[in-house]
């Protein structure tokens, strides 16, 4: 199994290709491609590469579906005794983003298989009817 820690939004995710995750907002279309080259790590049969601190020569391609805003989140403020309190909500916009592949100096590692190019929801919600 090939896989990459790739580096955005100030977080660190562990990241496969063929699936789809929630990272910060990109400044980016949807439908659009995207390379990330800020790769902390890469796995691939059974060897491990770790950059010091980014892997040299390591990218990671990917498609943006959709912006979407993630679950709210109260902030509630309180000081007792005195009557004060403040309830704030705060929902973050997060990207949608699609691994499309994983490469390393320019040879593809990994890459999405060609039948789940579609929208990963609409892919499940009819692997679930087929179920049935």
């Amino acid at each position: 199994m090939t896989y990459a820690i790739i580096e955005t939004g100030g977080k660190q995710i562990r990241v496969e290709a063929g699936r789809f995750y929630d990272i910060e907002l990109l400044s980016v279309e949807p439908e659009e491609k995207v390379t990330i080259d800020a790769v902390l790590l890469l796995a691939h049969d059974g060897g491990v590469t770790i950059g010091q601190p980014r892997v040299a020569g390591a990218t990671v391609e990917g498609t943006v579906l959709r912006h979407l805003r993630g679950r709210k989140v109260l902030v509630y403020k309180m000081k007792p005794k005195k009557k004060t309190r403040k309830k704030r909500g705060h929902r973050q916009e997060i990207t949608r983003l699609m691994i499309n592949s994983i490469n390393l100096n320019g040879e593809v590692l990994a890459a999405q298989e060609a039948e789940s190019t579609q929208n990963p929801e609409v892919d499940s919600q009819s692997a679930a009817e087929a179920a049935e």
